[in-house]
């Protein structure tokens, strides 16, 4: 008979065992959901200093409002409420280059430069040379840095320094997060104006440098806005929107005239 070899859940007729453990006896009620999620992820227990770190990157990216995301959420269940779990995976398909998908683009992006240094700098100035290095590489390729910029808070994201202190504390700045602070203090001298470091941008940061698969990333931006998901969903239930958020765009819609894409014409 074929195996299929698992460390993860198994079963018997009597028991339960994850990642080696008794599931009833020995993980609920003693294990909380975001250490057991970095634990599924990584297959090792965090330390407690990290599932701090962890969880405030889940409590970061929970909700952030009437983004795409939770519009899209609320207007599918109005459209289907007999099916929360379409409402849910209509958000959290959203989570794209633009929204959640961000964390995994920054993580990735500050993860292809300190992996192309060795030896890492070891003070802010030598941070302070590579990120002035990447940024001007960057520009030069005419290409955005992921994490720099935010459309709401353009005087400084609220969770950015919040993740920075958190992870100060608890020993856990690695090498992203010093390179996307760097990032933070030099790019104005190249790019003529000062951009925030975004919320999103730090998450994915902190969250490479908690050794976590950069591959994962953006399913870990998604785990945490399922749970902002469903809060507005259960307060669409309480006072519901989507319905006007319908209304006035149908109500509202301004019928033009056809505009055919000329033939032969690349479009995109």
């Amino acid at each position: 008979m074929p195996e299929y070899p698992t460390a993860l859940g198994a079963s018997t007729p009597t028991s339960i065992t994850l990642l080696g453990h008794d599931l009833a006896s020995e993980v609920m009620g003693e294990v909380g959901f975001g250490e057991l999620a970095f634990w599924l992820a990584t297959q090792r227990r965090p330390a407690p200093g990290e599932t701090r770190v962890f969880e405030a990157v889940l409590a970061a990216l929970a909700d952030h409002g009437f983004t795409p995301t939770a519009i899209v959420t609320r207007l599918t269940y109005l459209s289907a409420p007999d099916s929360v779990q379409g409402a849910l995976a209509a958000g959290l398909l959203g989570g794209g280059s633009r929204f959640l998908g961000v964390t995994e683009d920054c993580g990735r992006f500050l993860h292809e430069v300190v992996a192309a240094h060795d030896p890492l700098p070891s003070d802010d100035a030598g941070w302070d040379e590579l990120a002035l290095q990447t940024v001007r590489a960057r520009r030069e390729q005419r290409e955005l840095i992921p994490g720099l910029g935010h459309h709401v808070h353009k005087d400084g994201d609220p969770r950015t320094p919040r993740l920075f202190e958190i992870a100060a504390e608890e020993g856990l700045v690695g090498p992203h997060l010093s390179l996307f602070a760097a990032i933070g203090r030099v790019h104005p001298a190249v790019l003529n104006r000062t951009l925030p470091l975004n919320g999103a941008g730090v998450c994915g940061a902190a969250l490479a440098d908690l050794g976590l698969p950069l591959e994962l990333l953006r399913g870990f931006a998604l785990l945490a806005r399922t749970a902002g998901l469903i809060g507005q969903l259960a307060e669409e239930l309480r006072r519901p929107v989507a319905n006007e958020i319908f209304l006035s765009v149908d109500l509202n819609n301004k019928p033009i005239p056809p505009e055919p894409f000329p033939p032969g014409e690349s479009h995109g």
